[in-house]
């Protein structure tokens, strides 16, 4: 993977201007109440900077917290940063923060505050076009008066890995499958890996296919393997259901994938038949179907910010499983977290090493990795932490669990949503909020 310092420095340091310039924006704040956390002062002053780790080794803790300037404001240099002991906060590595505060002796700077950042704006689109997809969704039936009738917009999504440690069955492929086919869905989003890497078995390379899948002459290879496995099983499930709209989102992990490194281009569908359907898109992906703007992702962030972040004097009612994903709407980002844990820190495999892929980063195509426009509706990120739907700033976020975990089977999410409703002045706006929180249910099945 090349990868030019240059270029990676020049896309973090344009990361901290991005959002100085939201901030002051929002806050109608004046030029002059920025400064340099690294200069000396008397006065107060609001700086804007990166949370980093005064040691590459160790975890971040509070006695280890730097703010990393940009170039602009402050040479790119670091700076300590020293917080009261009863102040509240949640900081990870790559969190960009605007604080107010004072560095008097010009070795650490003393945080007051933690200004809050600006969120990006709610999905909404206009009257004439959500009036259309309720029209769709009522059969064709073109009568805005009709509210009876209508069939809401039914989603499976399931996570890899697919199958457990033990064989490469892909037991839990084919019940997701089977179960999309029984209930008559409209889209099934499938995130990788599909072909795991860490798995076991794919690791060591022991393994054959059935005899009657290869001709004498063809190699058992990655792409035979998910020919066989994935290709055939949404094969069947499109012939059951010739309407669905399949999505496979891949993974750094997916061992068939020659590009390794997050952001991911789609895998090329030459070599895989996969049915025309069947549509492949990049790792992250902003997509839309009908109205609604699903934000995905196959890395598994949630582990990332479980493992590094710091807190301090949190509420009783402060959730760990919404406070994690609500940092990749505030930071705008699918990855926030930079340096990412390193891969011995990261839970272990099943393979002889037991040390799993990792990140993969290529900080040169970060923005590739941004959340752009508007937050999503739908906010899909599987981690192999418990599997949990929630609704955070107004997004529905989903992680469906892992479809099967190392030694058994797992989950996956069935997504409900109902037709958008209007009131009568709403007709006239020219951007109705999509507000699917309102008309959407998400249910966590297990395999």
């Amino acid at each position: 993977m090349a990868m030019k310092s240059l270029e990676a420095s020049e896309i973090l340091d344009d990361k901290i201007e991005e959002f100085m310039t939201l901030l002051q924006d929002h806050h109608h704040m004046d030029e002059s109440e920025f400064g340099s956390a690294t200069f000396k002062g008397i006065n107060e002053v609001v700086v804007v900077g990166r949370i980093a780790s005064d040691s590459l080794d160790a975890k971040l803790n509070i006695f280890s917290l730097v703010l990393e300037t940009s170039r602009r404001m402050g040479a790119g240099l670091r700076v300590p940063l020293k917080f009261e002991a009863e102040q509240e906060f949640q900081l990870f590595p790559g969190q960009i923060v605007a604080l107010r505060g004072i560095n008097t002796s010009g070795e650490y700077f003393t945080v007051s505050e933690i200004l809050e950042l600006p969120l990006l704006p709610n999905a909404a689109s206009t009257y004439e076009a959500l009036q259309s997809h309720v029209t769709k969704l009522k059969g064709g039936i073109d009568t805005t008066e009709l509210t009876s009738g209508t069939v809401p917009l039914k989603i499976i999504i399931g996570a890899g890995p697919f199958t457990t440690d033990e064989n490469l069955e892909f037991e839990a492929l084919h019940v997701i499958c089977n179960r999309t086919a029984e209930i008559g869905a409209d889209a099934l989003i499938l995130t990788g890996p599909f072909i795991d890497i860490d798995h076991p078995i794919i690791a060591s390379g022991d393994f054959d296919l059935p005899e009657d899948t290869l001709s004498d002459s063809e190699p058992v290879t990655m792409i035979n393997l998910f020919k066989h496995f994935i290709t055939s099983a949404l094969a069947r499930l499109i012939v059951t259901n010739p309407h669905i709209t399949v999505i496979l989102v891949p993974s750094v992990r997916d061992a068939f994938s020659k590009h390794v490194s997050w952001p991911q281009e789609p895998f090329p569908r030459k070599d895989l038949c996969l049915p025309k359907s069947v549509k492949i898109v990049g790792n992250p992906m902003i997509l839309s179907l009908n109205e609604i703007v699903l934000g995905i992702s196959s890395q598994d962030i949630l582990t990332h910010l479980r493992i590094s972040e710091v807190t301090n004097n949190l509420p009783t009612d402060s959730s760990l499983l919404a406070r994690l994903p609500k940092y990749l709407i505030d930071q705008r980002s699918f990855f926030p977290v930079f340096p990412p844990v390193s891969r011995e820190n990261l839970p272990k495999t099943g393979t002889h090493s037991g040390i799993p892929t990792g990140a993969m980063l290529d900080t040169s195509y970060l923005k590739l990795g941004e959340i752009i426009n508007v937050r999503p509706d739908i906010l899909i990120v599987p981690s192999a932490l418990p599997a949990f739907a929630k609704v955070i700033e107004s997004v529905v976020t989903i992680n469906p669990g892992y479809a099967s975990k190392r030694k058994g089977t797992g989950t996956y999410a069935k997504v409900t949503i109902h037709p958008a409703t209007f009131m009568k002045e709403e007709e006239n706006c020219s951007l109705i909020a999509h507000k699917l929180f309102d008309r959407s249910r998400v249910e966590i099945l297990k395999i």
